[in-house]
């Protein structure tokens, strides 16, 4: 076996900690939202508070599979498994369909301009995660 199969530079190093970084804000964010207080619930507006009481489960749980399934994804890439590609790709799809309720069917928050900055930037990552982990594939660094 070539030496140099395997091998990785700094640069996947620090993009794979980033990643992990990255999607443990995320898993944060979720045990924030789905473990909020009544207390906290009442300093919202009511429009936040109608928003947050009334989101379906289905959204609840594309969450969830975005935020895990991203930070576990992110470990099996520090660990140079392909299974990485995978989970990006689930924790993607289920980005996309919790984005797909917040933008264009909730009807609680009107969304636009600096409020799409954040499922942009989220989306932009997936996107960018799903690439570089299959760039990373096909340069034969997972395994």
């Amino acid at each position: 076996m070539n030496n140099k199969l395997h091998q990785t530079s700094n640069r996947f190093w620090i993009l794979g900690i980033l990643a992990i970084i990255w999607n443990l804000v995320g898993v944060f964010a979720y045990l924030g939202q789905t473990f909020m207080s009544d207390e906290i619930l009442k300093t919202l507006s009511k429009s936040e508070q109608n928003y947050f009481i009334t989101i379906p489960a289905w959204v609840t749980a594309a969450f969830a599979t975005a935020v895990f399934a991203g930070l576990f994804g992110s470990i099996c890439l520090l660990f140079k498994k392909k299974i990485a590609l995978f989970l990006f790709l689930i924790s993607f799809v289920a980005l996309v369909l919790q984005h797909n309720y917040n933008i264009f069917i909730q009807e609680h928050m009107e969304i636009g301009g600096a409020q799409l900055i954040l499922p942009f930037t989220t989306t932009l990552i997936g996107v960018l995660l799903v690439w570089y982990t299959y760039k990373m594939g096909k340069k034969n660094i997972l395994i």
